[in-house]
């Protein structure tokens, strides 16, 4: 008798841990992170903008249309972060989709920037609408963003709510931990030398949050081409405010920057990873990319 329940019983934990991992695809690689992180060995992630790749320049291609027809949830960040085309895709699709920036408090967008100096006919398809969708630059708001990412888990899958939720657990620990490491590092430098050059406007809720002045060329799309004008304004900007430091991006061309600093005399002060992860080190998981942009930027700021 012994003997048949301790086979039944494996019988029952190897049949929970082979039961096929639920498709997800989400729509940019940051999410797809925090997905992974949430959802362990339940769920296979796949995002439709890889690591290295920008979100902001994505087109939506008939392969992604497989994908999102595969799947059994969609998510995607909202606020505007993802294109029309990709909206319309997945609502046609009819598969079940959430927003993981749903019900977080975001920023206005600023009125004046990159809304207004594009070429004719071309300022449409890149405009983010009313509100930054940048919420990740802020891990205190990182914990709703997983917890919608976990309510939406456990609706796709509800055998595994309880899995899900020791792992939200432990993943919004995690973020605590991170906030406070990004605290005491920015705390570290003296108020008046919290000021940044970035390729486009990605920073802003880091900003808010830590009190750190943010200046970028391009606006919160990467796309928006700044005019000769409004590149030429920040080169005197930095040199009025006395910026030690700018830095490029990982989803960007760097000859602006580049030229930034040699104008002004600003250091480079590295690389920062705004809208996407990296391959490999340093920036492949969240939490890894959200310390080394903290490294980064408390470093060259002082």
């Amino acid at each position: 008798m012994k003997h048949w329940k301790i086979g039944l019983l494996a019988f029952c934990v190897s049949g929970a841990l082979h039961a096929a991992p639920l498709p997800v695809v989400s729509s940019f690689s940051i999410l797809g992170d925090v997905t992974k992180q949430i959802g362990g060995e339940r769920v296979a992630v796949q995002s439709l903008v890889g690591a290295d790749q920008d979100a902001h320049a994505y087109h939506l291609t008939s392969a992604d249309i497989k994908k999102i027809s595969a799947a059994k949830l969609v998510l995607v960040n909202g606020l505007g972060l993802e294109k029309a085309e990709l909206s319309r895709a997945v609502k046609q699709s009819k598969v079940a989709y959430a927003e993981a920036a749903a019900g977080i408090n975001a920023l206005k967008m600023p009125e004046s920037g990159h809304h207004h100096d594009h070429g004719e006919g071309e300022h449409h398809h890149h405009d983010h609408g009313e509100y930054d969708p940048h919420v990740w630059t802020d891990p205190v708001l990182m914990q709703k963003y997983a917890a919608n990412v976990a309510d939406a888990l456990i609706k796709a899958d509800p055998a595994g709510k309880t899995y899900y939720q020791q792992r939200l657990s432990s993943y919004q620990g995690e973020l605590k931990k991170l906030d406070a490491y990004a605290t005491q590092k920015f705390n570290a430098v003296p108020k008046g030398q919290r000021k940044v050059l970035t390729g486009h406007d990605a920073f802003a809720y880091m900003g808010k949050r830590y009190g750190i002045m943010f200046i970028a060329p391009q606006g919160v799309s990467s796309e928006a081409q700044p005019s000769a004008k409004q590149v030429a304004a920040i080169i005197r900007q930095v040199k009025r405010e006395g910026i030690k430091a700018v830095f490029t991006e990982n989803i960007k061309d760097t000859r602006m920057i580049d030229r930034i600093a040699k104008e002004t005399g600003a250091k480079i002060g590295g690389k920062l990873y705004s809208d996407a992860l990296s391959n490999g080190a340093p920036a492949n998981t969240y939490i890894n990319m959200y310390r080394h942009n903290v490294d980064t930027l408390s470093g060259a700021m002082k």
